[in-house]
């Protein structure tokens, strides 16, 4: 295994807190000031690719985060030996893309991809602005809803069910960094919203856009059930 180590000289943490560290929402800030997702969501990282993370803390001495990460044999490749050939290959699009994601650095990366790729990108950082842009986009078209799942105000799920019935054609692609256990509370593991799993590739990004727009609504499947 490869250990990466974190410490700090801090208060500490009470013994009855961390054995609730790691746990989906629990979270010792005021409300509002926290989601208690952070860790959880390391944790989730580092199980997902056989590792394993452990935490020890003495109240006034400070606490010490360890990440296992198994070592692999295969050679590392350098993304910028076939970064620029894989882009130009990718699948292109003309389509509108209304793009949520409350990370600017994220949205920011994932709207020059999409742009490269000949999209027009609208951009809202929670589900509250982004219905907003789509109202006052009201006479143009937008083909896809490119969402993050958890985000303040509102998440990627009640959005999309918002948007959905405001205009049934568009097409739904979820988003999201945490964990199986996280994303199923947001009701996106029993939906028939499409999913892409943070974080991404420029070519997981593109390919996975065009599959969702060319797939078929389930107004447009059924248009095409009941000419068949």
């Amino acid at each position: 295994y490869v250990l990466l180590g974190v410490s700090d000289n801090g208060t500490g943490i009470a013994d009855d807190v961390v054995e609730h560290n790691f746990e989906p929402f629990f979270t010792t800030k005021e409300e509002g000031k926290g989601t208690g997702l952070g860790l959880a969501t390391c944790y989730g990282i580092a199980k997902q690719n056989g590792g394993h993370i452990t935490v020890y803390s003495r109240l006034g001495q400070g606490t010490t985060f360890n990440i296992y990460l198994p070592v692999v044999e295969e050679e590392a490749i350098n993304p910028s030996q076939r970064g620029a050939d894989e882009i130009d290959q990718l699948p292109r699009g003309s389509e509108l893309v209304l793009l949520v994601e409350d990370e600017d650095a994220v949205r920011t990366r994932a709207a020059n991809v999409l742009k490269g790729q000949g999209y027009s990108i609208l951009e809202a950082s929670n589900g509250v602005e982004a219905l907003d842009i789509a109202q006052q986009h009201e006479g143009a078209r937008i083909d896809l809803l490119l969402t993050d799942v958890v985000m303040p105000l509102m998440g990627g799920r009640e959005l999309a069910d918002q948007l959905q019935a405001a205009r049934p054609g568009i097409k739904v692609l979820l988003t999201s960094g945490y964990t199986d256990e996280i994303i199923s509370r947001h009701g996106v593991l029993d939906s028939d919203f499409s999913f892409i799993q943070k974080p991404f590739s420029a070519t997981d990004l593109a390919v996975k856009v065009r599959e969702v727009l060319e797939k078929p609504s389930a107004s447009e499947q059924s248009i095409l059930e009941q000419r068949a």
